[in-house]
């Protein structure tokens, strides 16, 4: 017999978070990151005409919101984008769900008018004000909070309402330049037992303070992988910007960045790897240089981005770890001298228990 699922599907109109419905949930997965949109994904089983029923009002993609508790905590929110209502040879029916994270709504949000910071502004506050213009349209209040903590970081932007951009565009592109920022919107249920979605701003990262976790391997590790990428390195490295339209009488070029060398590379024996990005709609050159010198920067590190798979049974995992440390003990073959090193958790996925398989977790890390 299989053992009931610790997980409840909470489904909720989006606008006002007034609870439409608790369904079952079974295939389930989730995950969440920072620096990019999480997912949920399950089937609601319909066994018969009232769940068939139940179903059909709670489920529309678009405006549903959905929240998936775990005994008395929230584990995961976000919106409900598809469904596929599928029947097998069995005659078994169901209705395949899929959903992103909050912040996925900001890539439905275009840019409608013109907006300028005046006076050197802190980066932090022009992320609040642009979610404040998402939410001060009519329709666009998620209940979306933030709070007023500043970076420090002063800079000055022009956003376009002829470029037409995606207010998650202009966020991802203002952290990333030089001394820029992590983001991401939380899910969790506060001291009232109140669900909030609240934006997490950290510079440069998002750091939370739980004390570490150890995870051995042997041990609540039951496997890992540990990409080396060297694809995506480069040591050398120039951005393009808008298009340059003050002089008519000459052809429209592009605006260039600095060429941003590391020359230490080069000197300690690895060969010239150039790489490129695109900043349309930039036209400062601080900014575009901004951006150079920070992708030249995650390029020379390279792609490592280790993951763990942890047994829940063995180890306290839950998505409150995102953003803390993990120190790290694994011995084996690769690692005949155990590394022991501590790394800072970016992303989690979930897998529940299911027919005997214990419920697992999988860490995304990056060197702390």
């Amino acid at each position: 017999m299989t053992a009931p699922s610790p997980y409840r599907l909470l489904l909720c109109d989006l606008r006002t978070d007034q609870v439409l419905d608790s369904l079952p949930v079974q295939q389930l997965a989730l995950d969440d990151f920072i620096g990019k949109a999480g997912s949920m994904s399950g089937t609601v089983p319909i066994p018969n005409r009232s769940i068939a029923a139940r179903a059909r009002a709670a489920i529309v993609p678009g405006r549903t919101a959905v929240w998936l508790e775990r005994g008395r905590e929230t584990w995961w929110g976000g919106i409900l984008w598809t469904a596929s209502v599928v029947s097998d040879a069995r005659g078994f029916l169901g209705v395949q769900i899929q959903a992103g994270t909050w912040d996925t709504y900001l890539s439905h949000r275009i840019l409608y008018d013109t907006l300028t910071t005046t006076t050197p502004t802190d980066q932090f506050d022009i992320v609040r004000g642009l979610l404040d213009y998402v939410q001060n349209t009519p329709g666009g209040d998620l209940g979306i909070e933030y709070d007023t903590a500043t970076s420090g970081i002063l800079r000055e932007r022009t956003y376009s309402r002829y470029d037409l951009p995606a207010v998650r565009d202009l966020i991802d592109q203002l952290g990333a330049v030089e001394g820029g920022f992590e983001w991401r919107i939380a899910s969790y249920r506060d001291a009232d037992g109140r669900r909030v979605k609240r934006l997490q701003l950290g510079t440069p990262t998002i750091r939370t303070g739980h004390a570490d976790i150890v995870l051995d391997h042997p041990g609540p590790i039951t496997a890992y992988t540990w990409p080396i990428d060297a694809t995506g390195r480069a040591n050398a490295w120039q951005s393009r910007g808008a298009t340059d339209n003050t002089n008519q009488a000459a052809d429209s070029l592009p605006r260039m960045s600095t060429l941003q060398l590391a020359e230490q590379d080069v000197a300690e024996g690895w060969p010239r790897l150039d790489g490129s990005s695109d900043y349309s709609t930039v036209a400062d050159p601080v900014t575009l240089d901004g951006h150079a010198g920070a992708d030249l920067a995650a390029a020379r590190a390279g792609t490592v981005i280790p993951e763990v798979t942890v047994d829940m049974s063995r180890a306290p995992v839950s998505p409150a770890l995102i953003g803390a440390t993990v120190r790290l003990r694994i011995r084996d073959l690769w690692h005949p001298k155990q590394l022991d090193a501590r790394y800072r958790v970016v992303g989690l996925g979930i897998t529940p228990p299911d027919r005997g398989r214990p419920e697992s977790a999988r860490l995304f890390l990056e060197p702390a």
